[in-house]
């Protein structure tokens, strides 16, 4: 009996160690990814940067500061391109088709 006892005991000496050692682990390895990687650049100087290039809108190629500028001021200048009479009516006909299936979705247009 005595040995069975002391069996029991290493056991359970065993067990809580290795338990012990997992949950230590577990939690060095929570607290680590709570960190952001040492490559990533804080946003307070991310604000404080200048920003000296820009991307097209039109086809998103690399441009600096004083092109982006020019292009926007273009951009700006130029007229909305205006549909012709006929895809309008389309587009309008195709608002009211899916306002009517909102308002009827058994019926089938």
């Amino acid at each position: 009996m005595g040995k069975q006892r002391l069996k029991k005991q290493v056991i359970l000496f065993v067990l809580s160690i290795s338990t012990c050692i997992v949950v230590v682990s577990n939690y060095w390895e929570i607290s680590a990814m709570a960190l952001p990687p040492q490559e990533d650049i804080p946003e307070e100087i991310l604000r404080m940067e200048i920003v000296t290039e820009a991307r097209s809108p039109l086809d998103g190629k690399p441009l600096t500061a004083a092109e982006y500028i020019e292009l926007q001021a273009q951009l700006q200048a130029s007229p909305t391109p205006k549909l012709a009479p006929t895809i309008r009516e389309k587009v309008y006909l195709l608002h009211i088709r899916s306002l009517l299936r909102q308002l009827f979705p058994f019926i089938h247009f």
